[in-house]
């Protein structure tokens, strides 16, 4: 049970990993298009709000990883602790669903023929 926890926990921490890049990208692209741009300051917000989040379930990921499964007396503690970190992955995935749907990718103006 050990063994499975800690692959998962794992798993979670690389696809983690890929979405911090996946923002650290698009915080690039957006400061690349300025303060010009119209949701400049909601996306640098909404970036910087799931960079922070991100870290935090990080951090919880490693605490999980640490505890023992076998060990009834850390059960209630590990169960908050995926709990927590659960919720707040849901809060990650709506975060960079807003910062998709304001991101810069259709910014140019269209082009008149």
């Amino acid at each position: 049970m050990n063994h499975y926890a800690n692959k998962k926990s794992a798993a979670e921490s690389m696809l983690d990993v890929a979405l911090l890049m996946a923002n650290a990208s698009q915080l690039k692209a957006v400061i690349e298009e300025g303060p010009s741009f119209a949701y400049y300051v909601p996306l640098i917000i909404l970036i910087s709000i799931s960079f922070i989040f991100q870290v935090v379930v990080g951090i919880l990921l490693i605490f999980i990883v640490k505890y023992d499964l076998n060990n009834p007396a850390r059960h209630a503690l590990l169960d908050k602790l995926e709990n927590a970190a659960t919720a707040l992955v849901f809060i990650i995935v709506i975060v960079n669903i807003l910062i998709t749907a304001f991101g810069v990718q259709n910014s140019a103006p269209p082009s008149k023929l």
